[in-house]
């Protein structure tokens, strides 16, 4: 698994994942990607069989209510994963990366094949919530 961290969340989210042993992690930034369109990031990230981490959960999930109906990630049938660090504003690098870490402590080595991970922080003195769900849903 590979992770490739949105222009939204700090660089030092790489260095939590490649110290972590997802050496091939990277950053937008760092990908000649700065400024990009989630439009125009949505084939590099499923031609590179990227994992997508964000924090703009609503442009690539779409609503929380109904995760799937709308956003990037809506009519891909096949992917490599979503994870979303929803926070406050003003998240500071060092939050961000212990959420990450969290999150990294939750799934473990295990792919995220069509898996969303979710990450949420209402303030910055409450506690952390996980979530993880198929998207898109399995059908029976």
């Amino acid at each position: 698994m590979k992770f490739l961290i949105d222009e939204c969340l700090s660089l030092d989210l790489v260095e939590v994942a490649r110290g972590r042993g997802f050496v091939e992690s990277s950053h937008v930034v760092w990908k000649g990607k700065a400024g990009w369109k989630d439009w125009e990031l949505k084939p590099f990230i499923l031609e590179g069989d990227w994992t997508l981490v964000t924090r703009n959960s609503v442009d690539f999930r779409g609503s929380a209510d109904n995760p799937g109906a709308s956003g990037q990630f809506a009519d891909v049938p096949l992917h490599a994963g979503l994870i979303c660090i929803n926070g406050p504003d003003g998240m500071t690098a060092e939050v961000q990366c212990e959420l990450f870490e969290a999150v990294l402590d939750e799934i473990g080595n295990v792919q995220l094949v069509n898996e969303v991970v979710e990450v949420d922080l209402e303030s910055l003195d409450d506690e952390f919530t996980i979530h993880r769900y198929q998207m898109p849903e399995e059908v029976d």
